[in-house]
């Protein structure tokens, strides 16, 4: 059962900033069980698997929790599916570890494009975070603004990559698309916000709100779109540029 409640005024700020923090999503005791079960060995390619919530139940349990459906459906205004989930871990930098790459700041239709665009996600703090130790940041209102040029990134505080994608539509149809790590292009610094986001609680935004991270906590990223759509790509990687 859902214990969590957004107001009118809550979904109207997301409406209209392109994202939203909602404490209380997660328990302790879930995020434990969680990182409990992710501190076990699974194998070498666990983590580059973005489905485990189809068949693993602690990540189905996350992924599906009452709280993040609950929420998604109300800034959604609809029936959603859960289309990826990721697992962000990284220590706190320190002496003995040390933050690693990024993600630069991009929008997430560009990884994944659909129509109608109603891509959403849910990124869900399992450590406290903020701007000091990697957290997520947003650029406000930039979901307004349409889909925004990009370059690959070049910097190393961030992950910098270029892969060959066979791309599938929902009639068959396939192509090869290259994509790379996308930075937005001409952002200015006095835009970005940088957020404070605790353990336990989460960040929906939009699939056109820009947005970037550093590695110095753990979290965990849930994406989702509505069930009726007309176009879903599949991507199927078929060969990567380092």
């Amino acid at each position: 059962m859902a214990t969590v409640v957004i107001s009118d005024e809550q979904i109207l700020f997301y409406r209209q900033q392109g994202y939203l923090v909602v404490p209380n999503l997660l328990t302790e005791a879930e995020i434990s069980q969680f990182l409990a079960f992710e501190d076990q060995d699974h194998g070498p390619s666990w983590r580059s698997n973005l489905r485990h919530h189809v068949d693993t139940p602690v990540w189905n349990h996350l992924a599906t929790h009452p709280n993040v459906v609950h929420v998604a459906k109300q800034l959604a205004e609809g029936a959603l599916r859960v289309v990826q989930t990721m697992y962000l871990e990284k220590a706190p930098a320190g002496k003995e570890s040390v933050g690693g790459a990024g993600i630069a700041l991009h929008q997430d239709l560009h990884y994944l494009p659909c129509e109608p665009a109603s891509l959403m996600a849910c990124w869900m703090a399992l450590s406290d975070t903020d701007g000091e130790n990697g957290g997520l940041c947003v650029v406000p209102g930039s979901h307004t603004k349409g889909m925004l040029e990009t370059h690959r990134n070049a910097d190393t505080d961030h992950d910098s990559w270029e892969i060959d994608y066979l791309m599938r539509d929902r009639d068959g149809k396939e192509w090869t698309e290259r994509m790379y790590s996308f930075q937005i292009s001409n952002l200015n610094e006095s835009d970005i916000l940088r957020l404070t986001v605790p353990q336990g609680a989460g960040v929906f935004f939009t699939g056109a709100t820009v947005h970037g991270q550093g590695f110095e906590h753990i979290a965990m990223i849930v994406r989702l779109h509505k069930k009726l759509f007309k176009v879903s790509v599949e991507r199927v990687q078929i060969n990567a540029h380092i």
